[in-house]
């Protein structure tokens, strides 16, 4: 869920995990793009009920057997909640904007795991380091805007505006 840096990227490591299925979730045409050359199958623009109705569909009524929250804020929360099926797993990467009362009871009812935090970058740096030097992967797409060291505030209030998806700083 998510069509930022965390949410393609996200979708790449599925992919790389070897994911069968990968439904992206997001508006923007242009990342939608990039969630299919990332390893995309499918691409889901509706949100909240819509969402979750669509996500049933197209799993046969089901939900998704794991989801990846990478908004944080509640409507996302609400949708990954409704889209898993039972028994199924809520990673979330996304800063938490908002936090939602989780209902803990349903949650336990319907066997949901939930895990996440902040991603231990050091611990998978020379696997994913290497995979990239060697070509197996390619999270570059990523970059859709290059700022000198002046311009850093630059690069932030792009990324703010939603101008810019991420942004690679250069000398």
């Amino acid at each position: 869920m998510g069509d930022g840096a965390v949410g393609l990227c996200g979708v790449l490591a599925a992919r790389r995990l070897g994911a069968e299925r990968i439904i992206a979730m997001g508006r923007h045409e242009d990342r939608a793009k990039i969630a299919k050359l990332f390893g995309a199958t499918d691409q889901v623009s509706e949100r909240g009920e819509a969402a979750v109705e669509r996500i049933k569909e197209m799993t046969g009524g089901l939900g998704a057997s794991s989801v990846l929250e990478c908004v944080g804020t509640e409507q996302s929360w609400e949708t990954a909640m409704g889209i898993v099926r039972d028994g199924g797993k809520i990673g979330y990467v996304g800063v938490p904007h908002e936090m939602p009362g989780l209902p803990l009871g349903k949650l336990f009812g319907r066997n949901i795991n939930i895990g996440g935090g902040i991603a231990p970058v050091r611990a998978y740096l020379p696997e994913l380091l290497a995979d990239v030097l060697a070509g197996r992967i390619d999270p570059g797409p990523v970059f859709d805007r290059t700022v000198s060291l002046d311009d850093v505030a630059l690069g932030y209030q792009a990324m703010d505006e939603r101008t810019a998806l991420k942004v690679i700083v250069r000398p």
